[in-house]
C-alpha cells in the first residue's frame, strides 16, 4: 500500500523532525541523527524532576508527542515498533536530568525493558539519580506474567508529568506513578492489521470478524469474534474489564489506535457513556488518537480508579496539544427547539390500502440498497441506497402515526418524515416534493397534477432539469405517463433512467464534479431508483 513517506529508512528521522518544527520552537532534538534520535523541551532547565519515556515508533503521537511542560521531558524514538539503543536512551536522560533526577517510564516489552534499564544503570554509574516505573497494563492474557504495556501508559505520563511540573521530589513522583500502573487496566480491539512501512500488509483478520486483545505492534489478539456494530464491540471490551474494576470512580480512555475515524470514535464514546460499568466512568480521556499502531483500524479502552487528587492532576495544564484533556463524562443536555420549528404532528388515521401501497415502495428501496449504492460508488459517495432505504425505513415505522386516510395530510406528513429522517440534499428535495404535492391536491388538482406540481416546485428549488443526469431525468417522463397508467410509467422512467448512462456531463449533484470517462456507460442512482420504484409497481 502507498504511504507518504520518503525512504522507509529516513521515516522516522523525518516524522521527528516534522513534529519539531511544527512546535513553534516547544521542542528540540539532540544531534545524534540516526542513530539516537531524542525529542526534548526547549525549556528546559534541569530544576525539577525530568520525565523519560520512548520506545518503538508508530505509536504517534507516543511519544514526541506527549513532550512538554506538565508531561514528559524527552522522549527517546526507536526505528518503527523497535526499543530505542541503550546509548540513545542513555542520551536522553543524560540530557535532561539534574539534581532532582529522572523517572523513566517504560512500557513492558522486553526490549525496552532492557534498554531502558541498562542505561539506566549508567547513568546512575555517572551519579544520577535515576528510577524506573514499568508499565504493564494490558490484560489481553490475564495468565501472562509479564503483561503489555499500551495506551494506560498515558496516565502516567500524566499525573507523573503534573506532580513533576508542580515541583515534587522523586520519591513522591514515583510512588504516585507506580500507583497509576499498578491500577490502570486495557484492552484492544481492531478490524483490520496496520501497515508497517516498506512491508506487505498481514490480512489475517477476515471480513465479518473484529481481533480482541491485540498488541500495539501488529500481534496478534487473543481471539477473534464476530463484529456486529460498535455497541457490541465496547461490551466485549467492558466485559473483560468490569471484573478488573474497584467500586470507585473510574478514569477511561478511549484511543484511537490509529486508522478509525472521528466518526467511529465518537459512535464508541457515546457507547461508553451507555456501556454496564457507565456509572463507574466519571471522566473520559478522549476520544483521541494518543497510543497507536500506525494505522490499525481499532480502539482500545483504559481505565483506572482516580482519587479526588488524581483529578487535579489528570486535569492539570499542561503544553502538549496531543494529549485531548480530562473532561467529565455528563448527561445530554436538552434545549428546546426554537418557536416555529417544533414539527407539528399530523393526526393519524388508518387506511390499509394506502398502508399496503407505502410499504411495498419502501420495500422496493430498501431491496435495492447494495445496487444503488454501488452505482453511486461510480459517480458519488455510494450511500445513495443507505439514504434511500434508511428513509424507507424510517417512513415503515412512522406508519401507524400517519394520515392515512387524508392524502392531502399524508403528502405534507411524508415530506416532514423525509425532511428530519433522510441525510443530505435528496432528503430536502423529495420532501419539498411531497409537501407541494400535498398542497396542489388541497387546492383540488388531482394526483397526477398533484405530483407533476411537486416535482416543479422541487425542480424549480432544486435547479434539475430533463439531461442534468439526476433523479429528474426518469421522474418527470413517469409523470407525464402516469396519466395513461402505470404500466407506460414504469417505461418511461427505465427508458429516462438508461439514458443517465449516456450523460457524461452531470448539470447538478455529485456526479458533476466527475470525469465523463467515469460516467459513460453508469446509470445515475437516483434514476435507476425511481425507476425501479414503477417497475414494481408495476409487477403484478
Amino acid at each position: 500500500m502507498a504511504q507518504f513517506i520518503n525512504q522507509r529508512e529516513n521515516a522516522v528521522t523525518d516524522a521527528i523532525d516534522g513534529v519539531i518544527r511544527s512546535s513553534g520552537g516547544a521542542l528540540a532534538r539532540l544531534d545524534g541523527y540516526p542513530h539516537i534520535r531524542v525529542v526534548i523541551r526547549n525549556d528546559w532547565g534541569k530544576s525539577k524532576v525530568a520525565l523519560v519515556s520512548g520506545g518503538g515508533s508508530g505509536h504517534e503521537p507516543a511519544h514526541a508527542g506527549f513532550v512538554g511542560r506538565g508531561m514528559l521531558t524527552a522522549a527517546v524514538c526507536g526505528d518503527v515498533f523497535a526499543s530505542p539503543s541503550v546509548d540513545a536512551v542513555l542520551a536522553g536522560i543524560l540530557a535532561v536530568t539534574g539534581p532532582a533526577g529522572c523517572l523513566l517510564i517504560v512500557k513492558n516489552y522486553t526490549g525496552d525493558r532492557l534498554n531502558f534499564g541498562l542505561a539506566a544503570e549508567r547513568a546512575r554509574a555517572f551519579g544520577l539519580k535515576v528510577n524506573m516505573v514499568i508499565v504493564d497494563d494490558d490484560i489481553a492474557l490475564p495468565d501472562l506474567a509479564q503483561p503489555r504495556g499500551v495506551a494506560g501508559t498515558l496516565f502516567v505520563h500524566k499525573i507523573a508529568g503534573a506532580l513533576a511540573e508542580s515541583g515534587q521530589p522523586l520519591e513522591i513522583i514515583t510512588k504516585a506513578a507506580e500507583r497509576v500502573v499498578a491500577g490502570t487496566k486495557s484492552l484492544g480491539m481492531s478490524l483490520d492489521t496496520c501497515t508497517v512501512p516498506g512491508s506487505p500488509k498481514e490480512d489475517r483478520i477476515p471480513l465479518g470478524k473484529v481481533e480482541l486483545g491485540l498488541g500495539i505492534h501488529g500481534e496478534a489478539g487473543v481471539e477473534q469474534i464476530s463484529y456486529v456494530d460498535a455497541k457490541q464491540s465496547v461490551a466485549a471490551i467492558i466485559e473483560k474489564l468490569a471484573p478488573l474494576l474497584e467500586n470507585k470512580p473510574h478514569v477511561v480512555l478511549l484511543n484511537n489506535l490509529g486508522g478509525s475515524s472521528v466518526l467511529e470514535m465518537s459512535v464508541l464514546a457515546n457507547e461508553l457513556a451507555n456501556c454496564s460499568i457507565s456509572k463507574k466512568l466519571k471522566f473520559i480521556v478522549g476520544p483521541a488518537s494518543m497510543m497507536t499502531s500506525l494505522d490499525m483500524r481499532g480502539f482500545s479502552v483504559s481505565v483506572y480508579p482516580v482519587s479526588p487528587e488524581e483529578e487535579e492532576l489528570l486535569k492539570a495544564p499542561c503544553t502538549p496539544a496531543a494529549w485531548p484533556g480530562c473532561m467529565e463524562l455528563k448527561q445530554i443536555p436538552l434545549i428546546e427547539l426554537p418557536d416555529g420549528l417544533t414539527p407539528i404532528q399530523p393526526v393519524p388515521s388508518k387506511h390499509d390500502e394506502t398502508a399496503e401501497f407505502l410499504t411495498k415502495c419502501c420495500e422496493t428501496l430498501i431491496s435495492a440498497e447494495a445496487d444503488l449504492n454501488a452505482l453511486d460508488a461510480k459517480s458519488g459517495d455510494g450511500d445513495t441506497g443507505s439514504t434511500l432505504s434508511g428513509a424507507a425505513r424510517a417512513l415503515i415505522g412512522a406508519l401507524d402515526r400517519l394520515p392515512l386516510a387524508d392524502h392531502t395530510q399524508l403528502y405534507r406528513a411524508i415530506g416532514q418524515e423525509l425532511s428530519q429522517t433522510m441525510g443530505g440534499s435528496s432528503g430536502v428535495l423529495l420532501a419539498i416534493f411531497f409537501t407541494a404535492a400535498g398542497d396542489a391536491v388541497s387546492s383540488g388538482l388531482p394526483m397526477v397534477e398533484a405530483l407533476k406540481e411537486g416535482l416543479k416546485r422541487m425542480q424549480h428549488i432544486g435547479g434539475a432539469q430533463v439531461g442534468d443526469r439526476t433523479m429528474v431525468d426518469a421522474l418527470k417522463p413517469a409523470l407525464d405517463a402516469l396519466s395513461v397508467g402505470i404500466a407506460p410509467a414504469a417505461e418511461a422512467a427505465r427508458k429516462g433512467a438508461i439514458h443517465t448512462s449516456t450523460i457524461v456531463k452531470a448539470k447538478a449533484g455529485r456526479a458533476a464534479y466527475i470525469n465523463a470517462e467515469q460516467l459513460q456507460g453508469h446509470i445515475d442512482p437516483g434514476a435507476e431508483a425511481v425507476a425501479r420504484l414503477f417497475e414494481h409497481l408495476n409487477a403484478p
